[in-house]
């Protein structure tokens, strides 16, 4: 049976955690120092990149779950500078857009979600903000991705939408996740 749409926003909620722990495990394999070193980046350094991920996931998941912390989300650009501090924080994070996605229905994707912008109020519809918000971490991934390729470091492969056929090469990561594939893939 095919999945539905709310079945696929599930889904991307799942990939999204699942890439973000595959990179930050990646990123353990470097010292401190090389964490935060300037590298060539919109945001100049993994560290400054992968808590701009978190900072934007925060801004966006609080107006999902219906809050209005808005700007002063990123007030600090580097809430986490220690790795490990980073990992907690986004892994609750993930399972905070998790938990928004396995609560979706469809008449939820269409309802307007407000956004505090300070300065205004942003409506935008659920299934808008979640796909901008999806796309967003897919593209500050890629640039992680690029500057751990110029450490001595291996990037781990992220450009995969949990094929079947490599099922058996997530076990690892899903256990350490709490994942199943039967969880992601439900209907």
């Amino acid at each position: 049976m095919p999945a539905d749409l709310v079945q696929t926003f599930r889904a991307f909620a799942y990939n999204n955690a699942w890439a973000n722990h595959r990179l930050l495990i990646a990123c353990g394999e470097l010292s401190a120092d090389d964490f935060a070193a300037a590298r060539t980046g919109f945001f100049p350094s993994l560290q400054k990149t992968l808590n701009h991920i978190y900072i934007i996931d925060l801004f966006y998941i609080d107006a999902l779950e219906g809050g209005w912390l808005g700007p002063m989300a990123w007030q600090n650009e580097v809430p986490f500078p220690r790795l490990s501090d980073l990992v907690k924080a986004q892994s609750a994070m993930d399972r905070r857009l998790i938990a928004f996605c396995e609560a979706l229905t469809p008449a939820r994707l269409d309802e307007t979600v407000r956004i505090n912008r300070e300065s205004r109020v942003q409506n935008e519809r659920c299934d808008r903000l979640l796909l901008h918000l999806f796309q967003h971490d897919i593209h500050h991934r890629g640039q992680a991705h690029a500057m751990l390729s110029a450490t001595s470091t291996k990037p781990p492969q992220l450009d995969e939408f949990f094929p079947a056929d490599d099922a058996a090469l997530r076990t690892k990561d899903f256990a350490e996740l709490g994942f199943s594939e039967e969880k992601v893939w439900r209907s």
